[in-house]
């Protein structure tokens, strides 16, 4: 008997850059997410990858398509978090919400003030729309596999040790990972048995 096979998973990536998406330079924060994501998760992945200006609506329409049309069980965003009038990611996602999950932002806040200072200015947010967790991370490529990934060697946690088990609790597929890059975190009473 052949073991059961990895849950499929559907992942939506949202880079927000008004220069990269008018071609002004390449975009980062797509590859970035998909290199960290490829390394980390277990389970096959259908990839929806948008590649948007910073226009509020816009980015709204993106997340609102991406959860009701494409179904994705994830959807992670890049770019647009910061304080500048043209930011407005966080606005963007918070319209299309259900409810807050204000911990995933802290979280993300936290591990990059290890780095700068400036990481006050950040405002990442997280929220679930119907079955779908979305997260605003951050722009740099470098931020972003921080803010996953957390910082091993400090003993902090990163965001992406919670998210297999939220999705879980929104009724969405087991996502697994290689543990050499993100252990995953549940209670022993939503573990399945190891493969």
């Amino acid at each position: 008997m052949s073991e059961p096979a990895f849950d499929p998973v559907r992942i939506g990536l949202v880079s927000i850059s008004d220069r990269a998406s008018s071609g002004v330079y390449e975009d980062k924060g797509i590859p970035a997410l998909q290199d960290w994501m490829k390394r980390a998760l277990r389970n096959p992945v259908a990839w929806e990858t948008r590649l948007i200006p910073d226009e509020q609506e816009a980015i709204s329409a993106a997340l609102r398509e991406l959860v009701d049309v494409a179904k994705c069980d994830l959807v992670l965003t890049t770019g647009g978090t910061g304080p500048a009038p043209r930011d407005v990611t966080p606005e963007a996602t918070l319209a299309v919400a259900d409810k807050v999950m204000p911990g995933f932002g802290e979280q993300m806040r936290q591990i990059s003030l290890n780095f700068v200072a400036t990481a006050i200015l950040s405002r990442q947010v997280a929220v679930i729309r119907g079955k779908t967790l979305i997260i605003n991370l951050p722009g740099q490529p470098k931020s972003i596999a921080e803010t996953l990934e957390g910082l091993k060697d400090r003993g902090v946690h990163g965001i992406f040790a919670a998210v297999p088990y939220c999705i879980d609790l929104l009724g969405g597929p087991y996502f697994e990972t290689d543990e050499s890059v993100c252990k995953v975190f549940r209670p022993k009473t939503a573990l399945r048995p190891p493969r």
